[in-house]
């Protein structure tokens, strides 16, 4: 008697050796239509060779390309962007063909070190998925807009670079970027340049956004920052989670960062989430700085960089001792993440006691994605 489609499907769910997944290929059509499913939907290719072999082998069978939802290719190059010794001269090409027959991907994650100068967005031509998820660690550029264009599902998108000059971005026509029928879904928004921010975010239902300052002489920082508030505020949907890095964190700046977002929000603030803010601020500026922050009363998660307090209050006792003074100014708080040196402490309340998470479950770096 064989067994149903569903059981298969089951049965396989609960095979965790790929060995054993490959041997049920061998058992009937049906097994290895199931195995193959469990074994191809999801993708994680790095070796460069191995990768090319990899994307030959799937561009040439339609019926394993078929069912990779997930794909996420790495390369980690040793030298120049533009120096490719290790690369095999038809490694992207060999991209280029599966990404052609991965119809039914879902998310895409392109992960080179070093890569933002690498024009390489013309692997993406042709393609017919339709993105959820998108990282792209590569340049810039004309190929790169035409795809986003065409990607009508796309919820969670990250970029690596941006190049502000590229005539296609500032195109104003029934099917360009800057058109919010583009990109209808996208909510959530990683990107290295606030400029970035410009070009995205403005008639789109985006919550999430990280994000760095460009500049460094702080009258461009606050220019840069009056953009970008600007550029927030014309989202369709309210604003949960904001995290914008900066190169160089001061009380003063933060303040002034702080206010701004206040008062580009207020009535409506609706952040869960914001950083990063810097400690310590000083005299009268300090009751100023916790003055604004009471006034996000649906703030539940705020990180702050230590990298100017010295000695830095890193011992759990006074990381614990902090966040307790932030609860006071702002009750609905209830985790605050604390960096040094690059180093983050992870501080929450439960039940009212407040205590430091452990650093290897704690995973500060997505938080800001966490909070709806």
């Amino acid at each position: 008697m064989e067994l149903s489609p569903e059981i298969i499907y089951l049965i396989t769910g609960y095979v965790p050796d790929k060995v054993d997944l490959c041997s049920l290929c061998q058992v009937s059509r049906n097994f290895r239509a199931a195995a193959e499913r469990v074994l191809y939907s999801t993708l994680a290719l790095t070796n460069p060779v191995q990768t090319r072999d990899a994307c030959r082998m799937l561009a040439d069978s339609p019926r394993l390309s078929n069912v990779i939802l997930s794909l996420s290719i790495t390369l980690e190059q040793e030298s120049d962007a533009s120096d490719e010794p290790s690369i095999p001269p038809d490694y992207w090409d060999s991209i280029s063909q599966c990404l052609r027959m991965t119809t039914r991907l879902r998310s895409l994650n392109i992960n080179v070190e070093n890569g933002d100068g690498l024009k390489k967005s013309w692997i993406l031509n042709g393609v017919t998925f339709q993105l959820q998820i998108f990282r792209w660690d590569l340049a810039w550029d004309a190929d790169l807009v035409t795809f986003l264009i065409s990607q009508s599902r796309l919820v969670d998108l990250y970029i690596a670079d941006f190049n502000d000059d590229l005539p296609e971005n500032e195109l104003i026509t029934s099917n360009s970027l800057r058109q919010a029928s583009t990109l209808p879904m996208l909510s959530s928004l990683e990107c290295t340049f606030s400029e970035a921010v410009g070009i995205l975010v403005p008639g789109r239902p985006v919550t999430h956004v990280k994000s760095c300052f460009s500049r460094s002489e702080q009258n461009e920082k606050r220019a840069e920052m009056a953009v970008l508030m600007s550029n927030l505020r014309l989202a369709t949907k309210p604003l949960r989670s904001l995290n914008i890095s900066d190169g160089s964190y001061r009380g003063d700046f933060s303040l002034e960062f702080l206010t701004n977002i206040v008062t580009a929000f207020t009535p409506a603030v609706e952040l869960r989430y914001l950083g990063a803010l810097a400690l310590p601020v000083d005299g009268d500026e300090r009751l100023r700085f916790y003055g604004q922050l009471r006034r996000l009363r649906h703030l539940q998660c705020v990180e702050f960089d230590l990298s100017e307090w010295d000695p830095a209050p890193t011992m759990p006792a006074a990381l614990r001792a902090l966040a307790r003074e932030l609860h006071l100014y702002c009750a609905s708080i209830d985790t605050v993440v604390f960096i040094y040196e690059f180093e983050p402490f992870v501080v929450k309340a439960s039940g009212g006691i407040w205590s430091l998470e452990d650093p290897m479950t704690a995973e500060p770096a997505n938080l800001w994605k966490e909070w709806r």
